[in-house]
């Protein structure tokens, strides 16, 4: 996946208002990824000049797991569109959590998690909306079980 791609190629608008089209959502071909999770254009300080929001859909596949990491210094809000998924949380990964399609999900800075996908047949996609306009530039691998040695230079 890369993050080369010039996001703002899918904004309409910009003089007070941008938009991206459903269309360019919904196309596949616009995945960028990161950590096991794949994103749609969505919009941030990339291509709209936001200051302290970003907001993407993102798609974690069956089976897969967006290894653990933690937010520094910004909040983070969910909305599950389709399918299920458990987040381990807290220091030490000890807590559990599974949500579902409909789920509203709140993840406090500094709060060190990982997501399971918990299908294998099903993807969860959820709209993922941030405090801070660089998307996923300030996120730190927190260490798990789950997380291989080479998983961490990934």
């Amino acid at each position: 996946m890369s993050e080369e791609i010039d996001l703002r190629q899918f904004v309409e608008g910009g003089d007070g208002i941008s938009v991206i089209r459903n269309e360019e959502v919904l196309d596949g071909a616009n995945f960028r990824g990161w950590n096991g999770i794949k994103y749609k254009a969505g919009l941030s300080g990339k291509n709209v000049g936001s200051k302290k929001l970003s907001m993407n859909v993102a798609t974690v596949a069956p089976g897969a797991i967006a290894y653990a990491h933690i937010h520094d210094g910004f909040e983070l809000m969910l909305y599950i569109m389709q399918g299920s998924v458990r987040h381990t949380y807290g220091e030490g990964l000890k807590h559990t959590v599974d949500n579902k399609a409909g789920d509203f999900i709140y993840i406090e800075p500094g709060m060190p998690h990982e997501v399971f996908n918990l299908s294998d047949s099903e993807p969860v996609v959820a709209v993922v909306a941030r405090s801070d306009s660089s998307e996923w530039d300030h996120i730190i691998p927190y260490p798990s079980e789950a997380r291989t040695r080479d998983d961490v230079h990934k």
